[in-house]
């Protein structure tokens, strides 16, 4: 996520650093590549210009020029200015009404469709009866696709009647809402230009006709600055409550997460980073900021930790690091607790890219390594996972064979793991319990 603009950062700002006092020469220096860095991840120049401007008014003032670390001062007024440029924080949608209506809109390929399931699945671990209605009556699928999304997270779905206009299923779905006790109703709609006059008539009257609390402008974040048109000409033609930038985890620009809501005037609401139905997220500017500059997204990270992980199971496998007890078994049961956190690489991206993170690269992650890991391992018996000193030739050759694997990828298994045994014995227990919450504490 945002690779592109966080590797141009990080080298202006480590520019900077090696300075060590900040002249202005040096801070004008600094600015002009923050502008082409912000230029070439595709940020509006109407957002650029005026952004450019106040980094360096702030910075030119006496809370930087007479600071002992006045290039980390720096760091920091951007990263803020960042933040404000990407608005206020996001908010679950209001409800107002029995149904509050939901209605989605936007390009065609914005990802709509997998959104409205998102939202589903969202309200439902709020406690909500949702509803969703397949109001894409353009392209070819797009309702079966919906039912499919539907069934994925168990949510009925109202489809179109033959040669039924939006208008009348988006009414008729609203008399079903309410007959039925839902409190959500889901308006998918067609992907349409803002240029098409007959579309954008038709996306009107229906908003006329279902009255939604939360007309939510879906935009591919990956296509920049036609995302940020579009949503301003949208934003023109229908009362917007807010933007959901979907595909942000394969962003490495951030140009439309930097825009929409200055050129747009649309606040961004929600985050898609995956494909699965969980991966829709409220939308935080300061943690995005601090991953376009580097900093990294700790706060995401303990949260995903805290919903995906077994505290049990993590703090027995850390009392056994501890005691020095870690066998291969407790590896392969430590490798099924961090995948369950998601894709390997969207957790590394939340990492700071500081000391030897900095070179660590997200996008170069073998996610299939950690599947032979654990292939290895389940392919040894209980006494070669707690004793691997008994691994000869000949059961390397039957893990191999059991795994589908290869003797030397058995053998740098196990290397590694030898490697872990070491530094785990150059840490002394009191230092690891404490780094790891205390004990007892991390029960509670």
């Amino acid at each position: 996520m945002f690779d592109g603009l966080q590797n141009k950062l990080q080298d202006v700002f480590s520019r900077l650093k090696g300075e060590g006092k900040v002249t202005p020469e040096a801070l004008d220096a600094a600015l002009r590549q923050i502008r082409l860095a912000l230029l070439e991840a595709d940020v509006h120049l109407r957002v650029v210009k005026p952004f450019i401007d106040r980094v360096r008014e702030r910075a030119l003032g006496q809370e930087v020029m007479e600071s002992l670390t006045p290039a980390q001062q720096v760091v920091k007024i951007v990263r803020d200015e960042l933040a404000a440029l990407l608005g206020d924080e996001g908010t679950e949608l209001r409800l107002d009404g029995r149904p509050a209506v939901v209605m989605l809109c936007g390009l065609q390929g914005s990802g709509k469709t997998t959104t409205a399931g998102k939202i589903a699945k969202r309200l439902k671990k709020r406690g909500k009866h949702p509803l969703l209605v397949a109001g894409d009556l353009q392209r070819a699928a797009a309702v079966e696709q919906l039912k499919q999304v539907g069934r994925g997270v168990d949510v009925p779905v109202i489809e179109p009647e033959p040669g039924e206009s939006v208008v009348a299923l988006g009414t008729r779905a609203l008399g079903i809402a309410r007959q039925r006790g839902h409190d959500v109703m889901i308006m998918d709609t067609a992907g349409r230009l803002h240029v098409d006059a007959a579309l954008m008539d038709e996306i009107r009257r229906l908003a006329e006709a279902i009255q939604p609390v939360e007309t939510l402008f879906v935009a591919d974040s990956m296509t920049g600055q036609d995302a940020v048109k579009s949503a301003e000409q949208f934003a023109a033609a229908l009362p917007l409550t807010g933007a959901i930038l979907t595909k942000l985890d394969g962003d490495s620009r951030g140009g439309a997460a930097l825009s929409i809501r200055t050129v747009a005037r649309v606040p961004i609401r929600f985050v898609g980073i995956g494909e699965k139905s969980d991966d829709l997220e409220l939308f935080h500017p300061e943690r995005m900021a601090s991953r376009m500059i580097g900093m990294g997204d700790i706060l995401s990270l303990i949260e995903k930790a805290e919903k995906g992980l077994d505290g049990a199971e993590t703090q027995r496998l850390a009392e056994r690091m501890v005691n020095k007890q870690f066998t291969l078994e407790d590896l392969r049961d430590q490798l099924r607790q961090i995948r369950r956190l998601g894709p390997l690489a969207s957790v590394l991206e939340m990492l700071p890219k500081v000391g030897p993170l900095k070179a660590l690269d997200a996008s170069q992650v073998d996610e299939g390594g950690l599947k032979k890991v654990e292939a290895i391992i389940n392919s040894m018996t209980p006494q070669e996972r707690n004793r691997p000193d008994v691994l000869n030739g000949s059961r390397k050759r039957r893990i191999s064979m059991g795994s589908g694997t290869s003797v030397a990828e058995i053998n740098r298994l196990l290397k590694q793991y030898k490697q872990m045994q070491k530094m785990m014995k150059g840490v002394q227990g009191k230092w690891l319990r404490r780094a790891m919450g205390g004990g007892a504490g991390m029960r509670g």
